[in-house]
């Protein structure tokens, strides 16, 4: 897991008051997309790595998904 790996999880873990709010803050933070953000966010949910570094962040995007 890279260090980009590890600033989106900790960025997922984030609250934002509304979804505008939340696109803004990928747009400035990481440069990408909302799309390609939640793409990159996506594949990190069935990473090990991932799951250790931040299981609840993992776990909870993992039931978001699931609905």
């Amino acid at each position: 897991m890279t260090d980009d790996d590890r600033r989106l999880l900790d960025f997922a873990a984030r609250r934002f008051s509304s979804p505008g709010a939340h696109a803004a803050a990928v747009r400035e933070e990481f440069g990408l997309s909302v799309t390609r953000y939640w793409q990159r966010v996506g594949a990190l949910l069935d990473d090990e790595e991932a799951i250790a570094y931040s299981p609840v962040v993992v776990n909870r995007l993992r039931r978001i998904a699931e609905r």
